[in-house]
């Protein structure tokens, strides 16, 4: 099956651009309950994801970094930890599967590298689990 019919496009997607400040991006995960969000280039390419650990990580090695001080610093300035793989748009779910174990979502790109949306982590599972023997209906509560 084609990863584009689970496709959150990137309307719907909260992202932060390189740019954003540590500060900028903390903010946005808590009001958002999140603890990763894709980075988008200004030309729109998928620049990497930010995380939760990626903030904590910088502050723990920059001593000197108060959180006060976080507005003056660019998410450029912050090590990504961790490789979060995109697919493109064209991928099959059998791609999304394996890189679902260890991320929270997978960005989509298109062939000129642009983000065009994520797909989530519990949509993959919840497609694995109606592919179950006996357990088309996912999502709808038995009466038995």
């Amino acid at each position: 099956m084609n990863v584009a019919f689970f496709l959150l496009p990137k309307t719907d997607v909260i992202t932060l651009t390189p740019n954003h400040t540590m500060r900028q991006a903390l903010e946005r995960m808590d009001r958002h309950g999140y603890t990763a969000v894709p980075l988008v280039d200004d030309n729109g390419r998928y620049a990497g994801t930010i995380t939760e650990g990626d903030l904590l990580f910088k502050m723990k090695n920059t001593p000197d970094l108060k959180f006060s001080e976080t507005h003056r610093i660019p998410l450029s300035d912050v090590p990504q930890r961790r490789n979060v793989v995109p697919v493109r748009i064209n991928a099959q779910m059998e791609d999304l599967i394996k890189l679902a174990v260890s991320q929270n979502f997978v960005p989509v790109i298109d062939d000129m590298d642009v983000f065009i949306g994520i797909i989530r982590r519990s949509d993959i599972i919840e497609y694995c689990y109606s592919k179950m023997p006996g357990r088309a209906n996912i999502g709808q509560h038995s009466t038995e």
